[in-house]
């Protein structure tokens, strides 16, 4: 048969090009009133907005410069009323005022959202803390300076720098003390090469360093939230924070530490808390039950929790042990035990306890629980992302705060001046950025020492401190801002708030 005798036969062109027709048709036809199956998607309002990097901070300074003196320091001080909290100790500074928390200003500025701008906190511009004058051998100084990021996580350094150390005239006594040590006068002063200086990571806030040291060993019992909210990044935070604080007591803490894990409120125990390990000094087997920490409870136990930590483990802490538990939450106490009454009675037994909250902790419940004083013992998380630094600063304040720079207050604000990396997480080997949502502290102490003679009489210095934010996503290899050509003074405005600034002192 040829082509003539079948009219209607086609090329394979022609039916793939009819083909197309129909489909386009059929593409055109869906989006009218049609009868064919049919469905469409779309991605709609779109957008983007940028993130915020905010680094802002509070204070709070003290001055042991002897009784008596409250008029003469007050009017050092114009727009501070300062107290003598102690015998010769006067309060010069603090930011905010923590007015009539009953944690004072630790306890202020672990209870409040520091990142609200209605605060007024060190927001960018320099203010000098320390303003002193007629300074003696024996007298000593001290700021702890509490650091927000508000939003992003980000890398910190510390800068300064002193800008001056003059030897303003002499004295016949110390006239004759310089020609004895240096048998002529120095155009410089002495006071800075005199006055002795101690940074370090305050984690508790409270304006003391509490160094580590050999001391008793401790038995440290990790009581964890097992409940259902407690899913998803809480839980793996809290695993996270919890394995690093067991790691630095058992490989930093007194030898012969201990620890060991409770869970409480996870779904299907016979009780509402189970030790699932006790106290051993095997990190691996701490660890490996940490991991097992489940999230998937009906309630918050967290006094059946307590008293399970202490009856069933505890308990068993040896005559040259120190007992401690370390208690974290996201919820409030809705079943079993009264959370108070069980903390009273393991506090009975000498054991001191530590309260972590977030998500939905209370601060009440986390203050009835907690040791005295309150302020060193509750530690908050605004943030699931912050959770394992909370722990970190736990088991800081169990090994040992850790100081950052010690020596002379020359020497200090020498090495300063090209920046010092700060650490976000203590409790880990390698640098990590600070996140947002738990507060964290700096000391800064002076001393001038009581066998400092007439050679430092009425010399005076005047120092810079600053503290650089820089975001640490996609920023895994930061450079120092401060190296090279650098200074305190030029680092950007937007992410540097210079606190203190112009601080004086005078002998």
């Amino acid at each position: 048969m040829t082509d003539d005798d079948n009219p209607i036969r086609l090329s394979r062109r022609k039916v793939l090009g009819g083909l197309g027709g129909v489909g386009l048709a059929s593409a055109g036809a869906g989006l009218g009133t049609t009868a064919y199956f049919s469905d469409q998607e779309s991605f709609t309002d779109n957008s983007l907005t940028a993130g915020e990097l905010d680094l802002k901070l509070d204070y709070k300074s003290t001055y042991a410069g002897g009784p008596g003196r409250l008029e003469e320091i007050d009017a050092l001080y114009p727009d501070f009323d300062v107290e003598e909290i102690d015998d010769g100790v006067y309060l010069t500074g603090e930011v905010p005022n923590a007015g009539d928390n009953p944690g004072g200003w630790p306890g202020a500025i672990e209870d409040w959202d520091l990142c609200d701008p209605e605060l007024n906190l060190v927001d960018g511009e320099g203010v000098p803390v320390f303003n002193l004058e007629d300074v003696k051998p024996g007298d000593m100084g001290e700021v702890t300076i509490s650091l927000h990021i508000c939003d992003n996580p980000s890398w910190l350094w510390m800068s300064g720098e002193l800008t001056e150390n003059a030897q303003n005239g002499f004295s016949e006594p110390e006239e004759e003390a310089l020609l004895e040590e240096y048998e002529e006068l120095p155009e410089a002063g002495q006071l800075a090469d005199a006055v002795d200086v101690t940074m370090w990571y305050d984690e508790d806030c409270d304006n003391v360093y509490e160094p580590g040291g050999e001391g008793e060993p401790v038995c440290v019992q990790l009581v964890l939230d097992a409940s259902g909210s407690m899913n998803g990044t809480r839980n793996q935070q809290t695993i996270n924070g919890a394995k690093e604080l067991a790691e630095r007591i058992l490989d930093d803490g007194p030898d012969g530490s201990r620890v060991g894990v409770t869970f409480f409120s996870a779904d299907g125990y016979d009780e509402s808390a189970q030790v699932v390990q006790p106290l051993t000094d095997d990190l691996a087997t701490v660890e490996n039950a940490i991991d097992t920490l489940p999230a998937n409870g009906d309630n918050t136990a967290i006094g059946e929790g307590i008293q399970t930590a202490q009856n069933d483990s505890l308990v068993n802490c040896g005559e040259d042990e120190s007992p401690i538990m370390v208690v974290m939450t996201d919820g409030g106490n809705n079943a079993g035990t009264d959370p108070g009454d069980a903390a009273d009675a393991a506090q009975g037994e000498s054991t001191e306890i530590f309260a972590l909250g977030a998500g939905g902790a209370t601060e009440s419940t986390l203050e009835e629980i907690a040791s005295d004083p309150v302020e060193d013992h509750v530690f908050t998380s605004t943030t699931d992302e912050a959770i394992d630094q909370a722990f970190a600063q736990i088991a800081e304040v169990i090994v040992g705060e850790t100081i950052i720079l010690e020596g002379s207050l020359a020497d200090v604000m020498a090495e300063l001046e090209e920046g010092i990396p700060l650490d976000g997480n203590r409790a880990t080997e390698q640098r990590d950025p600070f996140n947002g949502g738990v507060t964290q502290c700096l000391g800064f102490e002076w001393e001038v020492p009581a066998d400092v003679g007439n050679e430092i009489q009425t010399d005076s210095v005047m120092f810079d401190i600053g503290l650089y934010a820089e975001q640490s996503r996609h920023n895994d290899d930061p450079t120092n801002p401060f190296n090279e050509t650098a200074t305190a003074t030029e680092t950007p405005t937007p992410t540097t708030t210079s606190t203190p600034g112009g601080n004086s002192s005078q002998s």
